[in-house]
């Protein structure tokens, strides 16, 4: 065996590198054949070419089942070594491969010398990094013409966004000095910074338009998805600073009602599995109904229904009537809660019962496929006695906080140097109606009045009765013909892109954004998005077996599982190290097992003589 160079350029800057690959020789005839083996990345442990010989070397050793340890101390060697030996047995790279099972190796062993060391979280980064495999992450990294160390620091930064959200700086300190991620993925954990980590961030965005499309490709591959329907939704995220020069960062509507702070919008396109097709950023005070035009044109690239094209789920900001419209004009189906609700309407005429269901909480919803005159669209109606409940339940409150404001009113004017003049009275009372629009109108009021000042206020309250359109709204689709449990299970799939956004938001920390740069901000999102790419290939595995975890809660699980390494001195007062992950906890195996995943990513001994270093370093016995 030996390895071979092979020199290959960087598209970004130009640089050349080598990128080495373990071979082995053949004869075909009269000819000498080489035969790849395995890729071994740039080889940047390796400072001279005799430790090229000598790597070879020992993996062929290893290969043919030879115990004996090198005659020298490299363990920088023995460590490559053993790493490239363990992928070529796990993948079966060669027939020739003595033995997966070591033999037994018999020790005598001195217990007072055993230590553990260099103990790190090693579950959540395992599971990730076999998900990132399954996609082939680094394939699609290396078409976009990343270098092989880049992509193996692309990776472990995606792992560490969706295993430990944190800022740049706080996730190097993270990967130095508590995860085995660096270590999964051959990085000298030493040489990582947060200046790296913004670099490597801003890489993954450029490539944006590679990255996403495989993505969505390669998730439809592997789980047999065809996108005949896909959910449009935004969200935005404020901003910690004052982004004065921002271009991206502006005042709009939040949903966090952070009106005070600045905001950036995220779009996103989601099949019913979760998966992201399609992302956009957009300034903080884009409108909702302005931007699905600019998504629906790049859905082609990023979707593969058969067929026809697919039909798009909306929420009713987004479903203007200009909208509607426009998905027609493309071909698209669509899907949506009408806005504002419908004053006079009949039953369909191909559905004359009303058809109750039950959600989740086993809560009765009644729903009937209605016709309005002027509207072509098929249209549901829609009565959920929790949202009846509920909306009942927020008229009382409205109209206690409406009375205790006529209560202030009335102190005023009961009270020395209050508010008594007729017309400020009433610009009060004004007011007050203005900011509660839906309670008001169960108030009957009356002010008398002298000398053109108020001298009391009454009012009577109206209680009114449950009234039928309390609970109810309107779906309404393009699709002709569709039954009412059809219409609303379509309808439901739109809970997708809410868990989405949950799960981008809470579980991966979108928000709030603490970059002042642009670009730093657009590679910060985009990195989430990748994140919970990976994140839903997981939960989507699970959930197909029942296992239904949040995303923070399969870390806490993932994450009782840890790589440590085990120290001895044996009875020729030589150190043995033995690198090896802990045993599964049974919450932890079945996940594995549910993704027909491995459960260690690896077992690593080696044997070394004590250095007079060490021998001054053992624990105190006495």
């Amino acid at each position: 065996m030996f390895i071979k160079a092979v020199p290959k350029k960087d598209k970004t800057t130009g640089k050349v590198y080598s990128y080495y690959r373990l071979c082995e020789s053949y004869r075909l005839g009269s000819s000498i054949r080489h035969r790849n083996i395995l890729s071994l990345g740039n080889l940047y442990e390796l400072t001279d070419n005799q430790q090229f010989k000598l790597l070879a070397d020992r993996i062929e050793q290893l290969i043919e089942g030879k115990t004996s340890l090198f005659t020298f101390n490299d363990p920088v060697v023995e460590k490559l070594a053993q790493g490239f030996y363990g992928q070529i047995v796990s993948q079966r790279l060669m027939d020739k491969v003595i033995s997966v099972t070591p033999e037994k190796n018999l020790q005598l062993v001195d217990l007072e010398s055993v230590c553990l060391e260099d103990v790190r979280e090693i579950g959540s980064e395992w599971l990730c990094h076999q998900a990132l495999k399954q996609l082939d992450m680094c394939g699609c990294l290396e078409k976009a013409g990343i270098s092989p160390i880049d992509i193996n620091l692309s990776l472990a930064h995606i792992i560490s966004r969706a295993v430990f959200p944190a800022s740049e700086h706080a996730t190097a300190q993270w990967m130095q000095d508590n995860s085995a991620v660096c270590e999964l993925l051959d990085l000298d954990k030493e040489k990582i910074s947060h200046h790296k980590l913004y670099q490597i961030s801003r890489n993954l965005y450029l490539n944006r338009d590679l990255i996403e499309p495989y993505l969505s490709h390669k998730t439809n591959e592997l789980f047999d998805i065809e996108d005949k329907i896909i959910l449009y939704d935004l969200t935005n995220s404020h901003f910690e600073g004052r982004k004065e020069y921002s271009q991206m960062a502006a005042f709009g509507h939040s949903k966090q009602k952070r009106n005070d702070a600045r905001l950036v919008t995220l779009a996103l396109v989601v099949n019913p599995e979760g998966f992201v097709k399609y992302s956009q950023i957009y300034p903080g005070n884009i409108g909702e109904t302005t931007t699905l035009e600019k998504m629906v044109e790049s859905l082609s690239l990023h979707t593969s229904a058969t067929g026809r094209k697919p039909m798009v789920v909306i929420d009713a900001g987004i479903a203007s009537d200009e909208n509607l419209k426009m998905l027609l004009s493309k071909g698209h189906g669509y899907l949506c809660v009408m806005r504002g609700k419908l004053k006079e309407y009949q039953a369909a005429k191909n559905s004359d019962n009303v058809v109750t269901i039950t959600d989740r909480r086993d809560n009765p919803i009644e729903l009937l496929l209605v016709e309005s005159q002027g509207i072509d669209d098929t249209l549901l109606y829609v009565r959920s006695q929790r949202k009846a409940a509920k909306e009942i339940s927020m008229h009382e409150r409205f109209t206690s906080h409406f009375e205790e404001g006529l209560q202030q009113i009335l102190r005023g004017i009961k009270s020395k140097g209050g508010t008594k003049v007729i017309e400020k009275v009433w610009e009060r009372i004004g007011r007050l109606k203005q900011k509660y629009p839906s309670a008001h109108r169960f108030f009957e009021l009356d002010v008398p009045e002298e000398n053109g000042k108020a001298t009391d206020l009454k009012w009577k309250k109206i209680i009114p009765k449950a009234r039928k359109e309390e609970g109810v709204y309107f779906l309404r689709t393009s699709e002709k013909n569709i039954d009412e449990k059809g219409f609303w299970d379509i309808y439901n799939t739109i809970r997708e892109i809410e868990a989405t956004f949950m799960v981008l938001k809470s579980d991966l920390n979108l928000r709030p954004v603490f970059h002042q740069m642009d670009e730093a901000t657009n590679a910060h999102l985009f990195l989430a998005v990748l994140a919970y790419q990976m994140v839903n290939t997981i939960r989507h595995q699970l959930k197909a077996q029942d296992i239904r975890h949040n995303w923070s809660n399969i870390v806490r699980i993932m994450n009782t599982q840890k790589a440590g390494t085990v120290t001895m001195l044996n009875q020729n007062e030589r150190k043995i190290h033995i690198r090896k992950c802990s045993t599964p906890e049974p919450k932890v195996r079945e996940i594995y097992d549910a993704l027909g995943y491995k459960h260690y990513p690896f077992i690593r001994k080696s044997v070394l003589p004590e250095t007079e270093k060490q021998k001054d370093q053992k624990p105190d016995t006495g």
